[in-house]
Parts: C-alpha cells; structure tokens; sequence
C-alpha cells in the first residue's frame, strides 16, 4: 500500500517522501480502517522537524498522522464495538500513528461511528481539536455561566473550541485577525477581539478559565486576565511538574523544566490559580460523544482546504503557514 514516510528529521520537503509498504496486520482488539480522509495537525510537522523527539524519537522511515476517517475492512476477534463496512472516525495512538496512508490499524476503543450527517473529510477534522478541547475543558471544570478567553478563534482548535464551550453554556471570548471577525462570530462567539484593532489585556479580565493555544507571552498573560483562583489550561505552554512524570521524564529534566516555568509558579501563587499542560490522550467513547453533539447539530466542523493525497506534503506545509480558517484534511480516497 502507498503511504507518506518521514525519512528523518529536519524540512518537511526534504525529510518526507512516499513509500510502498506492507498492509498493516491487525492484532486481535484492533480494526483495520480502509483511509477516505486524514486531518493535518500542528503535531505531524512538529514530529517530522524533530521538536518533540526530547518527547519520543522516532525509527525512520517512520509513520505520519494521527486523525483519520474511514471503513472497517477488518476487524480483530476482541473487537465488539464495530463491525465490517462501519464508517468511523478516530484519533490513534502515538505510539501507533500512520493515517497518511491507504490503510492503517487501529485500536478498538479508540474508534467510534462518524457522525451520520457529516462526510468523512469534516469528520477526519475533528478527532484531535475535539478530544484536546475536551480533556482541556474537564481539568477546567468548565460549567455553564463560567467566562472563558479561547486564543486564535479561526483556527482549527478554535473553532471547535468555541462550538463546544457554547455547547456547555459558557460566555466566549476569542481573538482573532480582521478578516475572520464576522464569520468567527457565526461559530457563537459572544465576544470576538480584533487583535489587530483592540488588545485583548484591555477587554478581558476576572474570567473564569483561558484555553491557551498559543504559549509564549500568551500563557503569562493569561493570570493577568483570569480571576483569583482561575485556571488556565494550556497545550503550547511550560510543562508542569504533574505532566512532566506523566511523560516519564527524569529528575534532571524536570528540574531543568521547573526552571523554566518559574516565572509561572510565581504567577500560580499570586492568583491561586490552576495551571495544567494538557497531554491528550485518544477516546473512541469520547468521540462517541462529541457524534451526538454533531448529529444534534452544536457543532459543525469547519474545513479551510482539502488537498489529495499526492499532495500530503503540501497539505503540511499549508498547516504549517498558519494561514488556515479551520481544518486542514488529505483526502485519501
């Protein structure tokens, strides 16, 4: 089968290439997922430069992509869930990604039926946002009545971000650029910021929770926009010490992490706030639920550009730009 390799760190252009390699083998808890769309995420180009291999490094040539939709073309003996010709959707495992590709192997539980009334392109979109928004917004205990500054409101996390925290029965800000102001507010959105007319420190303040998709300066200021004892969960941000031994990382880098952060745990103390560095991890029943709300219609995902499979590297180097309005999606098949 065909499928999209990294060769070894460093450009994208020159680090990924196609290969022919052998149809996966299924164990028994696994299904084996014919590809039709594979969603593109920040992580694949960040894998394939070697900015995380301090994380997981990889044995070339090595697999890429982590969001796909599909049908089941076989299915392993556990395996109760599914069955032969579903059309499903799923994020995989890290230690197992691969969705650029005509096949791949999945397990199980990590699968869930797409949602009825949306194509395989918008569903292979939102496996990664939907899953990170979610486990973000259960560390924040996020409620309805609680104010909430979600960065970056056209991009692909935004934009779910957004549907699902109105979803919840939260007040919404987000940020984002002129041109996408009117259609940013479509998605529910109470308060849309123009960074470019208006700084945020000037509109938000004594919010209840700030989903950081940004780092750098971003995450500090979160703590001068949030109340006293709010919570800012962050997936671009300093590693905290808790997701530091969730990563298994050793003493030396936790302390070398620690110091890193120090500027943060200042700021933690003087708000007595909650800060968490969030490590997704996969759900097939998570999905399952965020199905209902698609089918209910509270959330529609939201697609910038479908490129072909032929055209995978390109596909990553448009993720890349950061000129994306929503999702990024191969279309395999």
């Amino acid at each position: 089968m065909r499928a999209l390799q990294i060769k070894g760190y460093g450009d994208i252009k020159a680090s990924l290439a196609f290969g022919e390699i052998k149809k996966p083998v299924i164990k028994n808890n696994q299904v084996l997922v014919e590809v039709h769309s594979a969603g593109v995420n920040p992580i694949d180009y960040k894998i394939t430069e070697g900015l995380l291999k301090s994380i997981q490094k990889l044995n070339f040539p090595a697999p890429i992509g982590f969001d796909v939709s599909g049908v089941v073309v076989e299915k392993g003996s556990d395996v109760k869930n599914l069955n032969i010709g579903d059309e499903i959707y799923s994020r995989v495992s890290s230690d197992s990604p691969g969705t650029f590709a005509e096949y791949v192997a999945i397990d199980g539980d990590l699968v869930s039926l797409k949602p009825s009334n949306v194509n395989f392109s918008e569903a292979s979109g939102l496996p990664l946002v939907a899953l990170t928004t979610i486990q973000s917004f259960e560390k924040a205990n996020l409620k309805s009545g609680d104010k909430i500054l979600i960065h970056a409101g056209s991009g692909g996390i935004g934009t779910f971000a957004i549907q699902y925290a109105k979803s919840m029965g939260a007040y919404v800000y987000t940020t984002t650029s002129t041109k996408n102001v009117a259609w940013v507010s479509e998605l529910g959105a109470d308060r849309v910021i123009d960074y470019k007319k208006e700084n945020y420190l000037d509109v938000v303040n004594e919010i209840d929770v700030v989903y950081d998709t940004l780092g750098g300066n971003y995450t500090h200021d979160a703590f001068e926009v949030i109340k006293n004892g709010g919570k800012v969960i962050s997936i671009a941000g300093e590693i905290d010490n808790e997701t530091a031994k969730e990563l298994n990382l050793n003493s030396i880098i936790r302390f070398l992490l620690a110091l890193k952060r120090r500027k943060i745990t200042k700021q933690i103390k003087k708000k007595s706030a909650y800060y968490k560095f969030l490590l997704m991890e996969p759900s097939g029943s998570q999905l399952t639920n965020i199905k209902t709300l698609v089918e209910s219609q509270l959330i529609k995902p939201v697609l910038d550009k479908e490129f072909s499979f032929s055209k995978s590297i390109e596909a990553l180097l448009y993720q890349k730009s950061g000129r994306a309005k929503g999702k990024v999606i191969i279309k395999v098949k």
